[in-house]
């Protein structure tokens, strides 16, 4: 077996070296051979006002948020304990009691 690092992005066991790059086959990921582990230092989020969120922070919502397909409702002021941060749209992993797991845009919540 080979002694390369697993993707930082997807995690694969499937890296190759090209050229001096490592390339992840199943996601498509290049770095360099010193870069995996700055990945998830890269990534900043910042809520309404400005302040940097991190993961495990407790986060309120500001406005109420119409749940997508369903009833529901996330109304402001709901607090919100132990958010993860991931890349996209939608860049705040968490679960909200009484509805569940959830996505949530930091544009909408603050830091409690």
């Amino acid at each position: 077996m080979s002694d390369l690092p697993n993707c930082p992005s997807c995690n694969s066991s499937f890296t190759y070296e090209d050229h001096g790059l490592l390339i992840c086959p199943e996601c498509g990921h290049e770095w360099k051979a010193g870069e995996s582990d700055q990945h998830d230092a890269q990534l900043v989020v910042k809520d309404a006002n400005g302040n940097t969120l991190a993961d495990g922070d407790t986060i309120s919502v500001i406005k109420d948020l119409k749940v997508k397909g369903t009833s529901l409702v996330v109304k402001v002021g709901t607090k919100v304990k132990n958010i993860k941060l991931v890349d996209g749209d939608h860049n705040i992993d968490c679960k909200i009691d009484g509805i569940g797991p959830m996505k949530l845009k930091s544009e909408f919540v603050k830091k409690a």
